[in-house]
C-alpha cells in the first residue's frame, strides 16, 4: 500500500508541476498561448526570406508526396528542434529554480525535469497540429494517415531530449557555466544540423554526410520530414539508431541526476 500511495503522490506532484509550468509559460502576456505558434511562424518567415528570396534555393521536392514548399520543408524540422532546444533549456532550470522545495520537501527530484519536458511537449504536440493542418490545406492530406508513425517519432524525440536535460540540470546544480556553455553548443549544433537546409545540400561531400547522418538532431529532422513532408516511411537503419540512441542518452541522463540529486539540497 506504501508504494502505491507513493506512486500516486508522484504523479500527482507531476501533474501539478507540468499544470504550473503550463500557467506562468505566457503569464502576463497579451497574446498568451499564441506566441507558441507566432515565434515558430516568424523564424519561418525570416528564414524563407534569406534562403528562398535572397539566396534563391530551390524549393525540396517531397518523394513521394510531390509537395514544393520551403515554408513546410522548413517548418517540419524546425518544430522538433525548438521542442529539443526548449525541454532542455526549461529543463536546466528546474532544479536550481526549485531550491526551496528540495530543500523542505523530500520527493523524487527527476519530476521536477519530467515537468518542464512534458509541459513543452504539449506546446509541440499543438505546433504539429497546426502543422498539419497547412499540409493538409497544401494538398498533403494523407499525412492524416501518418499521424500514428509521427507521434512515435515524437516520443523518441522525448526520450532523448529528457536524457540530456537530465543530465544538464543536475550539472547545472554543481557548476553553473553549464547553462552558458550550452547555449553556445546549440547554436552551433543547429546550424551543422540540416534544418534550414536540405541534407541533399552535403550529400556529395562525404566527411559532411557522415557528419548530418550521425548528428542525433538530423536524423530527428530527417525522420520528421520523411513523415511529414514526404510521406514514407524513414529507413530502417534511422529508426534503429534513433531507438537505441535515445534509450542509451536516457539510460545515462537519469543515472547522472540519480547519482547526484542526493547531494542538490546541501549544494542550493
Amino acid at each position: 500500500m506504501g508504494i502505491e500511495s507513493r506512486f500516486f503522490e508522484g504523479h500527482e506532484l507531476l501533474w501539478n508541476l507540468i499544470l504550473r509550468e503550463l500557467r506562468s509559460k505566457y503569464k502576463r502576456s497579451a497574446l498568451g498561448w499564441l506566441w507558441s505558434t507566432l515565434n515558430p511562424l516568424a523564424t519561418m518567415a525570416i528564414f524563407t526570406v534569406v534562403f528562398s528570396v535572397i539566396f534563391k534555393a530551390a524549393k525540396p521536392l517531397g518523394d513521394p508526396s510531390g509537395l514544393e514548399s520551403f515554408p513546410l520543408f522548413l517548418l517540419s524540422g524546425l518544430l522538433p528542434w525548438n521542442f529539443f532546444a526548449g525541454a532542455i533549456g526549461n529543463s536546466m532550470g528546474s532544479v536550481v529554480g526549485n531550491g526551496g522545495l528540495i530543500k523542505k520537501v523530500y520527493f523524487s527530484r527527476d519530476v521536477l525535469v519530467f515537468s518542464a519536458v512534458f509541459s513543452t511537449i504539449i506546446t509541440l504536440l499543438v505546433e504539429m497540429g497546426l502543422l498539419i493542418v497547412a499540409l493538409v490545406i497544401a494538398g498533403n492530406w494523407r499525412v492524416l494517415f501518418w499521424i500514428p508513425v509521427l507521434l512515435a517519432v515524437i516520443a523518441l524525440l522525448a526520450v532523448f531530449a529528457t536524457g540530456i536535460a537530465l543530465m544538464l540540470s543536475a550539472l547545472n546544480v554543481f557548476f553553473r557555466d553549464v547553462g552558458y556553455l550550452w547555449s553556445i553548443v546549440s547554436q552551433a549544433w543547429f546550424y551543422v544540423t540540416p534544418i534550414v537546409y536540405p541534407a541533399a545540400l552535403v550529400a556529395d561531400r562525404p566527411r559532411l554526410k557522415l557528419i548530418t547522418d550521425l548528428n542525433p538532431m538530423g536524423s530527428f529532422a530527417a525522420a520528421f520530414r520523411n513523415v511529414m513532408y514526404d510521406l514514407r516511411w524513414p529507413p530502417l537503419w534511422r529508426l534503429g539508431y534513433l531507438t537505441v540512441l535515445s534509450a542509451v542518452v536516457y539510460a545515462i541522463g537519469l543515472y547522472v541526476f540519480r547519482q547526484l540529486s542526493h547531494r542538490f539540497a546541501e549544494e542550493l
